[in-house]
């Protein structure tokens, strides 16, 4: 198997679905998109994909047509098998192709296998077309440790708060690092100023961990899919509140944070506004860090943006 593409080439990060929940197409939502979890990251000569929501369609008919004419491999992350991030992959070009090759990884679990998932909800009632008929090279690994290798790119995870479970991906080569905590809720710095009967150390930030494992990312992605006003009401829901998720990224020294899984009851104006107010609190907190809203279509290359460059709102 050749290398896909040149090593030498920059960073990239695309994403393709950003939306949480359900794909919400419509024109409220037209601006930052709305299909949902799939971003695509091309690092140290591999083609990585995170998580297989309804956006891996339009990355499998990209790729189809960028080889056209030669193999492809894809390494596809997933973070956690809830619907929303696995129910593109029935319509992902490439696997079904015989000489391309498709490795997919998730975290082990107890009682669930995870290419046990993937083929059931290619089965009868739920779709026509069964999970055996993708002729590309397809292989599933569970893995159980927090680190290994793509190719030369490393891979570290990290166990996030969300109902069922989910996993957190840090990915890192040649000194550039992008981190992807796609369905997470952190411990809720609002939680703990407001409630007496929630307690932490006074010297210990409660998501200590994470700000860890976001420590001096280039470019953080992450779940902020609720605002202050909404966060009381879903707590438990397993997703961030926005003021939560800036502040782990200071902590961490993130360079460029992109708020991800935007809610489906959230149109373009809602999330346009939603960011200008992080934008504004990490400039509160004495922070350079430059903060964004995923927009479906949009392609980072680390240190500069590729094509449109609108944004949304960012900090100075």
């Amino acid at each position: 198997m050749s290398t896909v593409y040149d090593q030498e080439d920059p960073v990239i990060v695309r994403f393709w679905g950003v939306r949480g929940s359900i794909p919400t197409p419509g024109p409220l939502t037209a601006a930052y998109g709305g299909n949902t979890s799939c971003v695509e990251l091309r690092m140290g000569g591999e083609i990585i994909v995170l998580d297989a929501g309804t956006g891996i369609r339009l990355l499998g008919a990209a790729l189809a047509e960028e080889f056209a004419s030669s193999e492809v491999l894809v390494s596809l992350l997933v973070s956690h098998t809830h619907w929303d991030h696995i129910q593109g992959l029935p319509f992902f070009g490439p696997a079904y192709r015989s000489q391309n090759r498709v490795r997919i990884y998730g975290y082990q679990e107890e009682n669930c296998r995870l290419e046990q998932i993937l083929t059931d909800q290619m089965e009868s009632p739920h779709f026509p077309i069964p999970m055996h008929k993708m002729v590309a090279d397809i292989s599933v690994t569970e893995f159980s440790s927090k680190a290994f290798m793509l190719g030369e790119v490393s891979v570290c995870t990290q166990r996030l708060n969300h109902p069922g479970g989910a996993t957190g991906y840090r990915l890192s080569w040649n000194g550039l690092v992008v981190v992807y905590l796609p369905d997470n809720e952190p411990v809720s710095y609002l939680e703990l100023k407001s409630s007496p009967s929630v307690s932490a150390e006074p010297d210990l930030d409660p998501n200590q961990e994470l700000i860890d494992f976001v420590r001096g990312a280039d470019v953080a992605i992450m779940d902020g899919q609720y605002d202050a006003g909404e966060y009381p009401s879903h707590i438990g829901w397993g997703h961030g509140c926005v003021d939560d998720v800036v502040r782990i990224a200071v902590a961490g020294g993130v360079k460029q944070l992109f708020l991800f899984h935007h809610d489906p009851c959230h149109d373009d104006a809602w999330v346009e506004a939603r960011t200008a107010k992080a934008a504004g609190l990490a400039k509160s907190l004495g922070s350079g860090l430059r903060v964004c809203a995923a927009r479906e279509g949009e392609a980072l290359a680390l240190g500069s943006v590729l094509g449109e460059s609108s944004q949304g709102a960012e900090s100075a």
